[in-house]
């Protein structure tokens, strides 16, 4: 399963959840279910992330450098991998940071018109 957005479980775009992975790793390094979890929390549950499209992105951001990892035991002192941004991961995420909030603005604009525009 992928991203999916209750209750009509649309799947998001994958530049979408590349974009929610690197802000999550913000807050320092994680290992992928500490990703998911919090997507999860902080959008009440809206957004859940499976492991089949975590992984994937999680990949795809490090073979693009935006993402490094190291093996590390987790709180429960299993083996995981953690992932960190990395300065062109901080980079990526300004830029698109900054596109995603112009179109959520621009769609906004769309959906709360009243009136037909002149």
């Amino acid at each position: 399963m992928g991203l999916m957005a209750r209750p009509s479980n649309l799947d998001l775009l994958q530049g979408t959840l590349d974009l929610l992975v690197l802000k999550t790793l913000t807050w320092g390094p994680a290992h992928g279910y500490t990703v998911a979890s919090w997507i999860q929390r902080l959008t009440d549950d809206v957004l859940q992330v499976g492991e089949g499209s975590l992984y994937p992105a999680l990949h795809r951001l490090e073979e693009r450098g935006l993402v490094e990892s190291e093996w590390r035991r987790s709180e429960n002192n299993r083996k995981a991998k953690f992932y960190q941004l990395t300065a062109a991961g901080r980079a990526q995420l300004r830029a698109e940071s900054q596109t995603w909030t112009r179109f959520a603005s621009a769609i906004g604009k769309v959906l709360q018109a009243t009136e037909q525009p002149a």
